[in-house]
């Protein structure tokens, strides 16, 4: 039997569907290896691409791929200082949502 008051309660606090679409985009951002990758060097740092590419051991156009998407989801911003393009994340948000995953996954 349904429990009405659990019912109207569950109803009241569903996301809509533009949320829904929305929100999943975003974790799908973070399934992928090396775009969490770059998340990661990026929580302390500002680094061109030539930097990341180094430090991942792959080609700048790769990279250059994933910061678009990266950039396109809000999730790292870019600043040009010279001839080089420098990113970082683009809140703490990001920092918070990659910090709790890792507490998540250590969890004994």
């Amino acid at each position: 039997m349904i429990d009405r008051d659990k019912f109207l309660k569950a109803k009241k606090n569903m996301l809509d569907e533009d949320t829904i679409f929305n929100v999943s985009n975003l974790y799908k951002v973070f399934s992928d290896e090396t775009r969490l990758k770059i998340l990661n060097i990026l929580l302390d740092n500002e680094l061109c691409v030539y930097d990341i590419a180094e430090l991942l051991d792959m080609t700048h156009s790769s990279i250059s791929h994933q910061l678009k998407v990266l950039r396109d989801m809000k999730l790292v911003k870019a600043h040009k200082h010279g001839k080089n393009v420098y990113y970082t994340l683009i809140d703490d948000h990001i920092e918070r949502i990659i910090k709790i995953g890792v507490e998540h996954v250590n969890e004994k």
